[in-house]
């Protein structure tokens, strides 16, 4: 049977959501962000993991472990790290189990060294600029990698008088 669990990790600063720089992040706080992706998860059919640390190191052992703790894949986003961790980028291209890398704002459209990413170029893909739901939409990306695209229910044919 295939992993039913996927793991969220915040990188650096994100404990502080909803009172750090709210203009940019929103007010939010990391509990809510939790909650919203736990919840899609089970609607979805997977246990959401979620893990925050304002540690490089910590960030890359949880990675490492991703598939042999049984996660189908990872949620990631990296913060501050996003712009220039190598030790971060190395440890997601490390692994088998796809990642997906998030941002709350939209880092392209702020300042130019928010721009780059040396974590895009070794995760599946990236989601950004959709505050909260970033996450969201990360989780179903990550599920479409692993499951398939989620299909709409069989339309039923129409009921004859």
């Amino acid at each position: 049977m295939a992993a039913t669990r996927a793991l969220v990790l915040h990188g650096p600063n994100l404990n502080l959501l909803g009172t750090r720089e709210p203009d940019v992040y929103g007010r939010v706080t990391l509990s809510e962000v939790n909650r919203l992706v736990r919840a899609h998860g089970r609607r979805r059919g997977v246990t959401v993991e979620a893990r925050q640390s304002n540690v490089e190191g910590q960030l890359i052992d949880w990675l490492h472990g991703a598939e042999r703790q049984g996660f189908l894949g990872v949620v990631l986003n990296p913060g501050a790290f996003t712009h220039y961790s190598l030790a971060l980028r190395d440890a997601v291209a490390s692994i088998r189990v796809p990642v997906v890398e998030v941002h709350l704002s939209n880092v392209h459209a702020r300042e130019k060294f928010r721009r780059h990413s040396v974590v895009a170029a070794v995760a599946r893909g990236q989601i950004a600029g959709f505050g909260a739901v970033s996450y969201v939409l990360g989780l179903d990306a990550l599920l479409a990698l692993t499951r398939g695209p989620a299909r709409p229910p069989a339309a039923r044919p129409p009921r004859r008088r």
